[in-house]
């Protein structure tokens, strides 16, 4: 029960609880450094799992659970905050569409179980990929750039997209590397390269910029190889 893998796991979770406590007291730095937590630990425990051979069917339905939070619950309450304005003191009916992205994270958490397809590559938008995009819009929001974005009908248009994106069977590769060799991982290498470049140039657009263009290379490699 508490080997390590499971212990990153519940770090993973643990992270996400706290990111949404920060994010209802807008202390989005806090916030953004709770998802790169939860994005290590989540890709840390299935990376010693297998460096110490210790899979288990526990530790496979605890990571889905702890995803579930980090990567299911928190980004739609970031939605649900986003569509609020930043305020939180009265409820409006309409900012609730933001929980949409936690219940297609469930159907996409759920398919990803049962999908023996993506052991190496994921289809459909992973959900770690979507809080990532969301991630971007909070740094703007909080930064007051890209206004355009946050207009209520553009969120929503937002939340249907990545909520449909998460369970459409389009192929996406995955960052999960069995070896650290250039043949076969040359995508992976040459987007890391990128997700840097564009992290150095475009700075608080990033994540926005990077998600958007890891959909993007899905569908033409998909609809036009």
């Amino acid at each position: 029960m508490f080997k390590l893998p499971n212990l990153i796991t519940l770090l993973n979770l643990f992270s996400g609880c706290l990111a949404i406590v920060f994010l209802f007291h807008h202390n989005i730095q806090a916030v953004l450094i709770c998802i790169g937590c939860s994005l290590a630990a989540d890709f840390l425990d299935g990376f010693v799992a297998r460096a110490l051979n210790s899979y288990s069917d526990m530790g496979k339905e605890l990571d889905s659970l702890a995803d579930m939070i980090s990567f299911g619950f928190l980004p739609g309450c970031i939605m649900y905050y986003l569509l609020q304005g930043g305020d939180i003191d009265q409820i409006q009916l309409y900012a609730l569409v933001g929980f949409v992205i936690t219940l297609f994270s469930a159907l996409r958490l759920a398919k990803f179980n049962v999908d023996t397809r993506q052991s190496d590559s994921f289809m459909g938008l992973a959900t770690p990929s979507a809080t990532l995009f969301i991630a971007g819009l909070l740094i703007l929001f909080s930064q007051d750039k890209a206004n355009m974005l946050f207009q209520t009908p553009v969120l929503m248009m937002i939340t249907v997209v990545l909520s449909i994106l998460m369970v459409i069977d389009l192929p996406m590769f995955s960052l999960k590397f069995k070896g650290f060799s250039w043949k076969g991982n040359e995508i992976r290498y040459i987007f890391i390269i990128f997700a840097v470049a564009t992290i150095l140039l475009t700075r608080d657009y990033a994540l926005t910029v990077i998600v958007t263009v890891y959909v993007l290379y899905a569908i033409v490699a998909r609809y036009f190889k």
